[in-house]
């Protein structure tokens, strides 16, 4: 057994049964949340620092061997993954303690939250295919529980097609496992692919990849499936808003990653160079058209959490290191800048209790320093220089150039501009212009917990810029995970062993 490996689930599980035994005393769950977010960062940079020194991490649970028993594994993708998921959990846990209400607190929001990123951790190391469903239908329980705490008509209704189509994309989540055990007779994916290479019936094998790949796509908001998600997101208190923004469609991001890196790679010109370029030039035109229709800054954001995923999804959809490798540094750059940007669409609601454009107006002379944080974020999902969101954007366009595919990159560099267009909008209607006559007054001065507020916004802004000006490291760090990932002997080997 390796600690290392098992500790990220057990710590947000164990605070989630903590904040259970402690109902009564919120602000005993408001410390037992912050302690877990920190150990879970800290329990998550041990284990990426082992995945870099050591290789890949494998433990057996019960002992038995892979394929026969149930493996947990970290190789640098998951590890990233991990860290980051340690990072936004601390981030949100920090902000809830000035934006939780009594009521939702009494309702089980801590408990509910560190349930979700109990699932959203497992589901980044399960070294087993039906595994991942468990996961994934844990954080979905939790995520709707948090959902609808409150219980206003407008989560309820976002609430209702948020759990319809990830219940439609459970099932088929569930078919293809069956059929996919049926065919192979395992569910370890380490074994799956060494199962797969030089399948006779490649023809049945597509059908199943396929299934996977609608019920991921729903996950994760690719296109056409996206459209629960700007209908559910803006719902909920900010705070729930943006640890779904960051985190959840990425599971569904990286279970594509996973299983299309290394067990559905028969026929990787129809899956990859076909269905999943199109899907991922598609998820970045609708998502970016939608977010430049709309007015209200949540459904802005929103929309273009759909537009992003188109960028990971062409990297995937190419196929080669630098494009993966760009796919997984746009990953880990959207998940802290999409939080971030959530985060301080909240601290704006709360100076003029307001997300529409309409009724908000001045912040730039009355709030300068969320106008600067604003901007930090904003650019950087722009893909403006040397801020993170450039170097992810270059690393996936340059790889299209190399392979040739100009459509794809004509329209990444216009998804990007209509990217910039947003956020003017959102700074020119927010920050810039006169605030209405008929706007709330500015409140926000007299909010004895905006320093609260501010931290997670300011610390997310922090690693954005070191992201960008650090990117040299980064670059790196997402190459050598792109070579794991397009070498899939390394991780076969990892959780195999002899026993292959």
């Amino acid at each position: 057994m390796k600690p290392e490996v098992v500790i990220p689930i057990l710590i947000p599980m164990l605070a989630g049964a903590l904040c259970l035994t402690c109902w009564r005393w919120r602000n005993v769950q408001r410390w037992i949340s912050v302690f877990s977010g920190a150990g879970l960062l800290a329990a998550s940079v041990v284990l990426l620092q082992k995945v870099q020194t050591d290789g890949i991490q494998v433990a057996h649970m019960g002992s038995w061997p892979a394929p026969y028993g149930i493996s947990l594994v970290a190789d640098l993708l998951s590890a990233i993954m991990v860290v980051v998921t340690g990072i936004i959990g601390l981030a949100v846990a920090v902000y809830s303690l000035a934006t939780m209400t009594r009521s939702h607190e009494a309702f089980g929001y801590y408990p509910l939250l560190h349930l979700m990123l109990a699932g959203v951790v497992g589901a980044f190391l399960t070294g087993d295919i039906f595994n991942l469903y468990v996961w994934f239908e844990i954080l979905l329980i939790a995520s709707f529980g948090l959902m609808i705490l409150g219980g206003e008509r407008a989560q309820m209704e976002g609430a209702i097609k948020y759990v319809t189509l990830n219940l439609i994309s459970s099932a088929m989540f569930l078919t293809a496992v069956g059929l996919l055990y049926g065919y192979a007779g395992t569910l370890n994916m380490a074994d799956l692919a060494v199962k797969l290479n030089g399948a006779d019936q490649t023809g049945l094998v597509t059908v199943i990849a396929m299934l996977f790949l609608v019920a991921f796509g729903i996950k994760a908001a690719a296109f056409p499936l996206f459209f629960w998600l700007p209908a559910s997101y803006h719902t909920p208190p900010v705070a729930i808003s943006a640890v779904f923004a960051g985190l959840l469609t990425k599971v569904g991001v990286y279970a594509l990653y996973r299983v299309f890196s290394l067990i559905f790679v028969q026929d990787t010109g129809f899956t990859h160079g076909t269905v999943l370029m199109a899907m991922g030039i598609f998820t970045m035109v609708t998502g970016v058209l939608g977010a430049a229709a709309q007015f209200e800054v949540r459904r802005i954001l929103s929309f273009h959490i759909i537009s992003q995923i188109g960028y990971m999804l062409v990297g995937l959809a190419l196929f080669t290191p630098l494009a993966i490798a760009g796919g997984v540094f746009y990953i880990f750059h959207h998940i802290i800048v999409k939080t971030n940007l959530f985060l301080i669409s909240g601290i704006m609601y709360r100076y003029h209790g307001s997300y529409d454009l309409a009724h908000l107006g001045g912040l730039y002379r009355s709030a300068p320093w969320l106008a600067a944080l604003f901007l930090v974020p904003a650019m950087s999902l722009a893909g403006l220089p040397p801020l993170s969101g450039f170097f992810a954007k270059f690393t996936v366009i340059k790889a299209g150039v190399i392979e040739g595919h100009w459509l794809m990159v004509t329209m990444a560099l216009i998804v990007g501009l209509l990217t910039l267009y947003s956020m003017i909008k959102i700074w020119a209607e927010a920050f810039w212009k006169k605030l209405p006559d008929d706007a709330k007054p500015l409140r926000g001065e007299r909010d004895p917990h905006l320093y609260v507020l501010y931290a997670p916004v300011a610390v997310l802004a922090l690693m954005t810029l070191t992201i960008g000006f650090g990117a040299e490291w980064f670059v790196q760090l997402a190459m050598a995970t792109a070579e794991q990932l397009t070498s899939p002997s390394v991780y076969i080997n990892a959780v195999l062993g002899g026993s292959q």
